[in-house]
């Protein structure tokens, strides 16, 4: 049943792409899982949908919280915990969820919702990016480039994210006990590099080593809403 849901909400995002003229960068989509959580999998299985998608930049950040059940997160830190923390308090809120979907900075999805993550990716791929971002590889660097399309932006923050394709983890205790799942797009480093008010021109050279994807994210503190979203595979 699953499958076939999910299927049909990906139908959804795939079926607007080419309507959505507007959209000149992807939608960046944050996963908030856990291998403790037994709500998690289902979750995790439409995240392999997403990472597929060219429209979408689907990011999964294990968090925390779930480790004192019995099974310690191969893939949590605390900083995902706490940004996920900051999401609530932006509006107001005490609670956060897993699995929870977070799209574009603004639209917070509880629990396992392929159609209303598909929704939200639809609404947010006809809005038009107030800043181009472009990201140039130089060895071991990533060369960074971005400029303001739009006036009025207030301060933004810059951060580069690094993460693993795809990794298989069968789990030993826990709600999850006994399950192996795959996991995709799993976040090991965000890291805040920047800040830019839009003034001028934004150019930086950032370390990114290794052979992981590299993705860039302009946003606006909160967090709040994703400005811009750029990825190197």
């Amino acid at each position: 049943m699953i499958r076939h849901i999910v299927s049909a909400a990906f139908g959804l995002s795939f079926a607007l792409a080419g309507a959505a003229t507007a959209q000149t960068q992807p939608v960046l989509v944050e996963l908030y899982t856990s291998q403790g959580c037994s709500s998690c999998p289902p979750a995790d299985e439409f995240m392999a949908r997403l990472a597929k998608d060219p429209n979408v930049v689907a990011l999964s950040l294990h968090v925390d919280y779930w480790d004192y059940i019995g099974w310690k997160d191969t893939f949590a830190a605390p900083q995902f915990t706490k940004r996920q923390k900051a999401y609530a308090r932006a509006i107001g809120s005490r609670t956060i969820y897993t699995p929870q979907m977070i799209v574009a900075g603004q639209d917070r999805v509880e629990g396992n919702d392929p159609m209303g993550v598909s929704d939200k990716i639809r609404h947010h791929m006809t809005v038009q990016s107030p800043v181009q971002l472009n990201l140039v590889r130089d060895g071991n660097q990533v060369l960074i480039t971005a400029i303001r399309k739009e006036p009025g932006l207030s301060k933004m923050r810059v951060q580069l994210v690094r993460y693993i394709a795809q990794e298989t983890v069968l789990i030993g205790r826990g709600e999850n006990a006994g399950r192996e799942v795959v996991y995709h797009n799993i976040v090991t480093s965000w890291q805040p590099i920047a800040e830019w008010d839009g003034t001028a021109p934004f150019e930086m050279r950032a370390d990114a080593p290794g052979a992981d994807p590299v993705v860039v994210i302009v946003q606006n503190d909160g967090p709040a809403e994703v400005l811009a979203v750029a990825r190197l595979e």
